[in-house]
């Protein structure tokens, strides 16, 4: 966090010596959840991948130090959602079903550190990389079963930041840290720009699954695996500098 807000604050001081520019961009995100599993029967070893789509609209603003290298800050707001579909509970009956609905919201402040090539004009081809800090607002998932077409339960909510009883190993921290790295193309006022970020905090608040007192209780105290995993995510943005000091 301390090195994302002295990049922000580098890439300031510096556009007072070059260009700069401020922008708007809107696009297309998918988050990825990749977390191992607390079922004991689960391979330790396995990740479970659950991709949120949904969009990513933010304030980017763009400096040029030198000629062709420079960066970009700006905050974020992401908005994902995933449904897994009804599936059974059993390989040899077709009822009960069960199927999960996950929402998740976010802001992000990103610095991306990157170089435009010039291609032609005001045209230019972008490679980037840098740190984003994620602050995620909301992360609920609902659980709905039914016994027949015409028979479905009331959703069982969890709230991942607030889920307070025995089965806290679904308890994850609102702050990740990712790198990313991409590409984009500008062209005069408008840009397009396409990334991955890779997740560099596990997400659990717990350390180890057998903390968890539903599972020590049940399997012993020698029952033990460590929780991990971490969230990704890439995306693609198209957007336009509505204000721009070209020195």
């Amino acid at each position: 966090m301390t090195a994302l807000i002295l990049s922000a604050i580098t890439v300031g001081v510096a556009a007072q010596e070059g260009s700069s520019a401020l922008g708007l961009h809107f696009g297309f995100a998918q988050t990825d959840y990749r977390l191992n599993s607390w079922d004991p029967e689960a391979d330790s070893k396995e990740l479970n991948t659950t991709m949120l789509n949904g969009f990513k609209v933010g304030l980017v603003w763009d400096a040029t130090f030198v000629k062709g290298f420079g960066s970009t800050v700006g905050l974020n707001y992401t908005f994902g959602t995933h449904d897994s579909g009804w599936a059974s509970q059993s390989e040899f009956a077709k009822y009960p079903q069960v199927k999960e609905k996950d929402l998740y919201s976010q802001l992000e402040l990103f610095v991306d550190w990157q170089y435009k090539f010039q291609i032609a004009g005001n045209t230019y081809l972008i490679v980037y990389t840098g740190p984003t800090l994620q602050c995620q607002l909301a992360l609920v998932a609902r659980e709905y079963v039914r016994s027949s077409p015409d028979d479905e339960q009331a959703p069982k909510v969890i709230n991942h930041f607030d889920y307070d009883d025995e089965t806290m190993h679904q308890d994850y921290k609102r702050l990740n840290v990712t790198w990313g790295v991409g590409v984009g193309f500008q062209y005069d006022r408008y840009f397009l720009r396409g990334g991955y970020d890779f997740g560099l905090m596990n997400p659990y608040k717990m350390d180890n699954f057998n903390q968890v007192e539903l599972l020590v209780k049940q399997y012993g105290a020698d029952y033990s695996r460590a929780t991990r995993g971490r969230l990704d995510q890439w995306s693609i943005k198209l957007g336009i500098y509505f204000w721009q000091n070209d020195k």
